[in-house]
């Protein structure tokens, strides 16, 4: 499994975060990597919840790299103006993290800079990243999957980060309540919580 852990642990006491390395976010990666070829050293960053923006934006930080703004969709257009203003004139380079699916800027002269950014997208995962998400996850919780989870999960599981989480946690939860290892019957049970009736979900 390929992972990237930032630097410092998110708890005190506890193991660093860990970012899992796929299809969905090689390229937002690789291109973290090289700030210095964004355009107007800015890029922006967008993809579904959960998907791990705040982990990149925290480990792009972490690199010395550049500036961050998480949620830079919900500052005040003037003021995120002016800090990307700030940025340009101390040749600092600025990662924007945008949480909306469609990102409208009213402030002309804001929407011509962000348009002229770099446009970075996490995008859903594949299959062999799907696993690897499903491993991370539980080994997150002390969870041990059966042996045949994955072979099970990764075809009947939704490609969603969110949708990912949710499962792994239900999984836990039911191994928990049950008291019984987390096998076919918890991971069946599991996949019905989260997406609903496996007949429902083949229609």
């Amino acid at each position: 499994m390929s992972q990237i852990a930032l630097p410092l642990a998110h708890r005190r006491g506890t193991d660093p975060e860990r970012i899992v390395v796929g299809n969905a976010n090689i390229g937002v990666i690789e291109a973290l990597r090289e700030p210095e070829k964004w355009p107007f050293r800015t890029a922006i960053l967008t993809g579904e919840a959960r998907a791990g923006k705040s982990l990149l934006g925290r480990w792009f930080a972490a690199q010395g790299s550049g500036a961050v703004i998480d949620g830079a969709d919900a500052l005040d257009e003037t003021e995120l103006f002016h800090r990307w203003n700030r940025a340009q004139e101390d040749g600092q380079p600025l990662l924007l993290i945008v949480d909306r699916e469609k990102w409208d800027i009213d402030l002309p002269d804001l929407r011509s800079r962000m348009g002229a950014a770099l446009h970075l997208e996490i995008g859903s995962p594949d299959d062999a990243m799907l696993a690897d998400l499903i491993e991370a996850l539980a080994s997150q919780r002390g969870l041990a999957l059966g042996e045949g989870a994955l072979t099970y999960l990764v075809p009947r599981a939704e490609r969603s980060f969110a949708e990912i989480e949710r499962l792994v946690a239900t999984i836990d939860r039911l191994s928990l309540e049950r008291k019984v290892p987390a096998t076919l019957s918890v991971w069946r049970d599991a996949l019905e919580a989260v997406q609903g009736p496996e007949q429902a979900r083949l229609l």
